[in-house]
C-alpha cells in the first residue's frame, strides 16, 4: 500500500513527525524527511509547525484538538476556556487554556495556548472531567476546582453557576483537599 493511502485512511488527521516515521515504517531519517517534503509539496501534508503536520486545512480542525495534538501528550481543557464558555467569567481572554503534563505558552496559526502544568497526581484523575469530540473537557466544577488549586482566591464572576457541593466533591476525588 502507498504512503498516501495509508496517511489518508487514519481517522487522526494531526501528526508529528515521528508519528508518520511510525505510521509509513520508515527508520531512515532522510528518506522520511524527503517523504514529509513530497506530500507538502503536494498539498497532501500541511506543515502546522515544526515536526507537527495535518492532512486537512487548519480552519476544519478543533482548535483545541489542534492545541492538545500539538502538545502530544496527555491535556485536556480547564480553567479559564470552561469558565468563560459557561459564563462564569466575563473576562475576555486571548487564549485557550488546557491542563497537562507541562507549562507552555504557544500560538499557532491564529490561536494563543496557555498550558498550566499539574502535578500528576492530580492531572490524572477523571473526576469532573467528560468527553467531547474525542478531547477532554473539564466541567464547570472540575474547571473550578482547577483554577482553586492554581489560585485559592480566585474571584468568579457568576459563582451561584457553580454548584459548590460539586466542587467539594471533585476536591476530595482528585485529592486536592
Amino acid at each position: 500500500m502507498y504512503r498516501i493511502d495509508t496517511l489518508l485512511k487514519q481517522e487522526q488527521k494531526l501528526f508529528h513527525t515521528q508519528d508518520l516515521a511510525l505510521l509509513w515504517g520508515i527508520k531512515n531519517t532522510n528518506t522520511l524527511y524527503t517523504a514529509i517534503k513530497r506530500y507538502i509539496k503536494k498539498g497532501v501534508l500541511i506543515r502546522i509547525h515544526k515536526g507537527f503536520y495535518s492532512v486537512v486545512p487548519l480552519e476544519k480542525i478543533n482548535p483545541v484538538k489542534l492545541g492538545i495534538g500539538y502538545l502530544h501528550r496527555y491535556a485536556y481543557l480547564s480553567t479559564e476556556s470552561v469558565l468563560r464558555e459557561k459564563g462564569i467569567i466575563f473576562q475576555e481572554g486571548g487564549y485557550i487554556t488546557l491542563i497537562s503534563s507541562i507549562s507552555k505558552k504557544f500560538k499557532l496559526d491564529k490561536y494563543n495556548y496557555l498550558v498550566r502544568s499539574m502535578k500528576e497526581e492530580f492531572l490524572y484523575q477523571t473526576a469532573g472531567l467528560i468527553e467531547r469530540e474525542g478531547m477532554r473537557v473539564a466541567t464547570v466544577e472540575r474547571a473550578a476546582v482547577d483554577i482553586l488549586y492554581y489560585n485559592p482566591h480566585y474571584h468568579f464572576d457568576n459563582p451561584q453557576s457553580i454548584d459548590w457541593q460539586k466542587v467539594k466533591r471533585i476536591q476530595k476525588e482528585v485529592g486536592y483537599k
